[in-house]
This record gives C-alpha cells, structure tokens and sequence, in this order.
C-alpha cells in the first residue's frame, strides 16, 4: 500500500469508528448493532481498512495489547466488596459451568453443522465461550436490570474474557501441533496452569508498579492516567511474550487489585480512559469485521443461524439454571441471565489471531472460524439488544424508573420536606449526622440509610447504587458545595444542593456552580425561616392550580420521576403529575 492508502484508511476507520458510535447513541442501541456491519460493508467495498493490508501481520499482537487496555479498565469497575455471599457462589457457577458446557456443547455439534474436524469445532467452542464487558455493559446500561443483576452479569462477562482468551490459546496449541486434541495426562491442564501463574505474577507486578507511581509519587490525573497506560501495555507484553495471552490476565488482575486496594483512591469515573477504551473498541470492531468477506460468510450462514439458536435457546438457558442452584436468585433474575450471553471483543479478537495461524498450517476448516465468530457475534448481540428489555420488564427484574431520592440533612424543614415527597409517592432516604437528627427522621416514618452511604458516595471509587437523585440540604452550605463536587459522578442520577445566602462569605459556597434548588429566591436560610413561621409543604395533584401564594418545589411525573425546580429552569405540572409545594406563612 501506498502512504496515501495507509493515511486515507487509517482516517477512514477512525471515522467509521467514531461515527457509528455516535449513530448508536442517537439511536440508543448498543454500539456493536452499528460498528459490525459498517465494518463488514467497508470491507466489502474496499480493502484500505483491511488490518492485513494496512497494518501488516503485527495486526494481532495489536489486538492482544488493546484488548489488555479494555480489560484493565474492566478491572477498575469491579469492586471486591460487592462481590459476597451468594453472589460470588453465582458469578463462579456462571464461570465455570458457563465454560465447560459451551465448549463441549459447540464442539459437539461443530463438526455436523459445519463439516469441519473436531479440532476446529472445538477452537469454535472455546472462542465462543467468552462474553464481555464491553458488551454486556452497554446492553445493562439500556436495559437497567436491578443492581444484584448487574453485578452478577458484569461480573461474569469481565472474568470470563481473560479466563477464556487463555483457554483458547491453550486449545489453539493443542490443536495446532497435533492431529487430535491432546488433553489426555493432564498436559493442557498443565499448560493452562502454567499461563494462569505468568498471568497472575504479572499483574502483582503491575499493582506494585502503580502503586509506587499513584500511591506514592501522587501523580496528577494526567500523568497517572498515563503511567497507568504505559504499566499495562509493558506487563501485558512481558506477559505474552512469555506465554502467549496471559497478557489478558494480566491486565484484569491489575486493575482489580489497584481498585481495591486501601489508600488508591482511583475515581468511579475516568473521562480520559473510559474515551480511549470507546476508541480502541470501534476500531478494533471496525478492523476485525472489515477482514470478513461476503464470500467466506455465505457458505456458514444456516449453520451459524442453527448454532445462535442453540446457544441462546438451550445452552445459555441450562448454564444459568445449574448456575442458580442453591443461589437466592428469584425465577425472573435467574431466567434473565439466561437470556444474557452476547459475545464480544474478545471473542472476535481472539477468532482473527487464531484462524490466520491455522489456516496457514492447513487444518481443515480453519478458515470458517472467523466468519462463524463474526456471525454469532452480529446475531446474539442483536437479538439480546432487541428482546433484553422486554424480556426484563415481563420478568419483573427492571429497576423501576420512579426516582429514589436521599436527602441529606436533619433540620425541620428537611424532614418536612422528606415526608411531603414521601406523601408524593417516592421511595425516601435521609441521611443526617446528628444522632437528635436521625431520630426525629425515624420518628417522622422515614427510612434513614445506613451510617455508611454517604461515605460510599463520596468515596472516588465508588458507586452509590439504590439512590437515583441526591439532595444536599445541610446547614453548611460549604459542605454541599463540596460534596455537589464530589460525589456527581458516584451516583447514578442528578445531584442537587440548596442556595447558600446571597451574602455568604463562605469558602467555597457562592463561587461552586453546580444545579441549585429552587432558585436564588428560596436559598436555604429562608426556607428555614419560612417554615420556622409555619408555612407548611403540600402536595397536590398536577391539574389543581397552584395557589397564587404558594411555590412550586417539585413535580413527580406520572411514571415517578422526580423533577425538581432549580436556578436553570422553572416545572409545569400536567395532569397526571403530583406537585410538591410550599405554602405561605
């Protein structure tokens, strides 16, 4: 290829990628529904994009370095402490029965749909046994399962990818350097061993390299953004070049260990990495399907159509009851991750690294593998995008939209206001730091979360999980516009605080933006003194007129969401909606 082929394809797949991305969005559809068939359609039509031509055979020694950095923020998401009792039972059950099942279950039948050896049914069969983060995420995200769901299902997708990556190279040598899947005296056991002991050593490496370069040097976001890069890309290559894909191991462990580890402190949220991994995955998408060609995809289309079938209909199905015995996983949570096993990145990487090398030694059918992969790819990804909602609603596992709101605050008028939107219909928490506080809020009849919460929500690496919008209401108007800061990318939903005093002199109050409740004519100070002189909070339903000397905090739609007035924008209640007001003194 010439420079300006390699510069036209480069821009083109960066475009491609990003692109569809942004389509998926607009259209609120997982990304991959977009990013597969772009990049099978640019494929057709050209071949700048291929990665063979434009990157050469170092193409997947690219991948393996991508899909570390996918994994490695993977790892960043999952916290060890949520993952106790029964549920760590359920994700381990999911793990290992997962595996074994869809691995003999494919190779089985391998061979009769696709008229392939064994040991080409069976390298199918451990390629597709792997799920995916970068998949399942996006599909939870639309889809809001309850929070146990979520984690099981993330849980299991995330371990499952480097499990299965070292899995499949463990069977790709079995099969690529004999005539008959070798696992007889315990030698590909061994192997697998072996990988899973390279891949462990390197990530205590890298947890000790990042622990020095954040914990101690106390790098910027900056700086630590990129130590962080640069340690995973350096151990996840010692590691492969060790042994091949226990780079991937590697890399999760890493970040697992750096996001529990005491004193890290690593944000919930990582604006500049969470970006870069979106990028990595539309191109590595856009690449990998561009490689698969009309003409190699024709002949396994039925047979690939059959074994969808059989993996969402019977095996996906068997995997999750067997894997909720002894669980306490109700029949809608466990029917539901039955209906949840796309596959993803790692899958399709791993297809495009391991079927070039054995088309090349001549095994029979080695050429099928990546056209079958892309295929159960497109297809579970797209009949879970489309059905996974519907399924969860008829289910009753949906996290419902009313909001859950916490307010946060003891004073009077707080737990007025705390019973008013409880009279409005939600689902309220309060949370109050003195003890006189917190028992007039219990003898008020309202729930008090527990002493921890807030502390997890203003915990930078974690996720407050149960409350959809947070109201900070203190009489520290400095300590609600701290915590404003602090805690909006640690809660699934908006984060409010009441108005501090037009003349306040406090240190970080009147110069903090942030959304302020009810505008600069109801700050806190007066609505303390206002309900201090008796004026009350009412609710009404939205299609009475508002008296003339009442104020409009509120509107609980129809559906329970809760929409507040604030500085930026004013509420029209419509009928259906519930009002939450202030009356007149």
């Amino acid at each position: 290829m010439t420079d300006e082929d390699i510069l036209l394809g480069i821009a083109l797949t960066v475009v491609l990628a990003t692109g569809s991305q942004i389509l998926a969005n607009k259209l609120r559809v997982p990304a991959l529904i977009i990013l597969l068939p772009v990049g099978f359609t640019a494929g057709a039509l050209t071949d700048i994009i291929h990665p063979g031509r434009l990157i050469g055979p170092d193409f997947s020694a690219l991948v393996s370095l991508s899909v570390a950095v996918i994994l490695y923020d993977a790892g960043l998401g999952l916290n060890l402490r949520k993952l106790t009792g029964r549920t760590r039972g359920t994700v381990t059950r999911l793990l290992v029965i997962g595996i074994l099942v869809t691995f003999f279950a494919v190779g089985g039948i391998g061979p009769a749909l696709f008229d392939i050896p064994l040991r080409g049914a069976a390298m199918i069969g451990m390629i597709l046994v792997v799920s995916g983060p970068t998949v399942v995420g996006p599909l939870l995200e639309y889809v809001r399962p309850t929070d146990k769901l979520r984690r099981i299902l993330i849980w299991e997708g995330t371990l499952t990818d480097p499990i299965g990556g070292i899995l499949g190279a463990v069977t790709f040598h079995a099969v690529a350097t004999s005539h008959r899947i070798d696992i007889g005296r315990g030698y590909q056991i061994g192997q697998f061993l072996i990988s899973m002991g390279v891949g462990l050593a390197g990530g205590a490496v890298g947890t000790a390299i990042l622990w020095l370069t954040l914990h101690k040097l106390r790098l910027g976001e900056t700086l630590g953004t990129l130590a962080q890069l640069a340690t995973v890309i350096l151990v996840s290559a010692i590691c492969d070049i060790v042994r091949d894909d226990t780079g991937l191991i590697a890399a999760i462990v890493t970040g697992l260990a750096i996001a529990n580890l005491p004193g890290m402190d690593m944000p919930a949220r990582r604006p500049f990495l969470e970006t870069l991994v979106q990028m990595i995955i539309g191109l590595l998408f856009i690449s990998i399907s561009s490689a698969v060609t009309p003409a190699s995809v024709v002949p396994v289309l039925v047979p690939s159509l059959i074994l969808i079938a059989v993996l969402v209909l019977l095996i996906r199905p068997l995997i999750a009851f067997a894997a909720s015995r002894g669980s306490d996983l109700t029949v809608g949570e466990w029917g539901f991750i039955g209906w949840m096993a796309p596959r993803g990145i790692v899958a399709a990487s791993t297809a495009s690294a391991f079927s070039a090398t054995l088309v090349a030694k001549g095994l029979p059918g080695a050429s099928k593998i990546l056209p079958i992969t892309f295929l159960v790819i497109v297809g579970t990804v797209l009949l879970y995008a489309l059905t996974a909602a519907p399924v969860a609603r008829k289910l009753g596992v949906v996290r419902p939209a009313r909001t859950r709101p916490l307010l946060v605050g003891g004073a009077p008028w707080v737990i007025g206001l705390g019973k008013a939107l409880k009279a409005a219909g939600l689902d309220v928490l309060m949370w109050a730091g003195l003890d006189e506080e917190r028992e007039r809020i219990t003898t008020a009849g309202i729930a008090l979360a527990h002493g921890e919460m807030l502390a997890t929500a203003t915990n930078p690496r974690a996720r407050l999980e149960g409350v959809s919008a947070v109201f900070l209401l203190t009489d520290d108007d400095d300590f609600n516009a701290l915590a404003s800061v602090v805690i909006k990318d640690n809660v699934q939903g908006p984060v409010y605080r009441v108005g501090p005093p037009r003349d306040s002199h406090g240190v970080v109050a009147p110069y903090t933006g942030g959304d302020i409740l009810f505008g600069r004519a109801l700050v806190r100070h007066r609505l303390a003194a206002r309900y201090e002189q008796g004026a009350r909070f009412h609710v009404q339903p939205g299609s009475r007129p508002i008296p003339s000397d009442y104020d409009i905090l509120f509107v609980v739609r129809a559906d329970g969401r809760l929409a507040p007035v604030t500085g930026a924008q004013t509420i029209a209640p419509q009928p259906g909606d519930t009002a939450v007001l202030m009356g007149s003194v």
